[in-house]
């Protein structure tokens, strides 16, 4: 046993996720209100690590969710395939008019002084449909499942969801999984599905089933109702106010092993000082910070999550771990898009000291 985890030494996955598949909307600096052309990004908090894990760190990754037949959901299902995350899915029909659909992310990056705008198309999303008996857990954890991950977004899109997260938290303890929750708590999504008491009550039953947990102070005060310090009186890349909390986290949940999050100090909308830390059954680690010169900042924490993983998965030291996600968040925000275009070895050069000088 490491870290407090008994982590399975191999299997058939390495990785499940279970989430919603998005596609987002990206029409670069250019606000909505003037775009004229955008690019298209596959995504959702939680397949996003699948996606990383599968390919920037190859390993063997997969993601639970809905997907609609029709032209969309083909195109979310191609790019799902080309980085190589296999699929467990429930279909759904498509209407040609009302859906249901695959939900769209709008999200400019904008630029400099100007903060970038996200917001949200979720109207009958087939994902929100999900709900506890729609998927066969003896055939996703057939073979062995090392890990198994989900996440806050997809527990706020309905009271089904969050009931399917539980099952599938306790099939896959069942099955010797690690299980870890990303609280990634969203104001808007939990304001339209019972606000934060339901937020609140939703994530603890959740929680329960949870080994490792990743979340700011900010999502630890909301999504599991503990209070703590005001997040915005001391800087972000402080982690006092994280580390004062984790007390209360595991007198909550004593079953929690590990806790971890990034730390963000946003200079302009593409200059951020970027840091991570962590509790791991007890200690605490702190990784470099790091001056970042963004390019796209979605998906970030998600990166570090991924890269975080990656690390435990692989048996590294634990502040090894933490820099391999640190470094791999880093990196993700230097591409467009919500998942990875970074190989593993960008990934452990930078959490070695690496520089951007120039590789011939």
């Amino acid at each position: 046993m490491r870290y407090g985890l008994n982590i399975l030494p191999d299997g058939a996955l390495d990785f499940v996720s279970l989430g919603a598949l998005v596609h987002r909307i990206d029409p670069g600096i250019v606000p909505f209100r003037k775009a004229t052309e955008c690019q298209i990004h596959v995504s959702g908090g939680e397949y996003n690590c699948a996606a990383n894990l599968s390919d920037c760190f190859r390993m063997k990754a997969a993601v639970v969710s809905a997907m609609v037949n029709y032209p969309i959901g083909d195109l979310v299902a191609e790019r799902v395939r080309s980085v190589g995350v296999r699929p467990f899915y429930k279909f759904f029909e498509h209407d040609g008019v009302t859906g249901p659909n695959i939900a769209a992310v709008y999200s400019d990056r904008g630029h400099g002084v100007r903060a970038p705008v996200v917001f949200y198309n979720r109207s009958n999303e087939a994902a929100a449909r999900l709900r506890p008996g729609d998927f066969d857990w003896k055939e996703v954890f057939a073979g062995g499942v090392r890990w198994f991950h989900s996440g806050g977004i997809f527990a706020a899109l309905s009271e089904t969801t969050a009931e399917l997260i539980v099952e599938g938290m306790r099939a896959a303890k069942a099955a010797g999984a690690v299980t870890s929750f990303d609280l990634n708590f969203r104001e808007k999504l939990w304001k339209i599905s019972g606000g934060q008491h339901r937020a609140v009550e939703t994530v603890a039953r959740i929680v329960e089933n949870v080994d490792v947990l990743v979340g700011n102070e900010e999502d630890l005060q909301k999504g599991l109702g503990i209070p703590g310090q005001d997040v915005t009186a001391k800087s972000r890349l402080d982690p006092s106010a994280f580390f004062g909390m984790i007390d209360r986290v595991v007198k909550k949940h004593p079953q929690v092993k590990i806790v971890a999050t990034t730390l963000r100090e946003v200079h302009t909308t593409n200059r951020h000082s970027w840091g991570a830390v962590a509790w791991i059954n007890g200690e605490t680690y702190v990784s470099p910070t790091a001056e970042l010169d963004v390019l796209d900042r979605v998906g970030g924490g998600d990166g570090f999550a991924s890269g975080f993983f990656y690390g435990l998965l692989n048996g590294e030291p634990p502040e090894e771990a933490l820099k391999l996600g640190w470094a791999h968040g880093a990196l993700l925000t230097t591409f467009p898009g919500d998942t990875t275009m970074a190989t593993v070895e960008q990934v452990q050069a930078f959490a070695k000291g690496g520089s951007a000088r120039i590789q011939r």
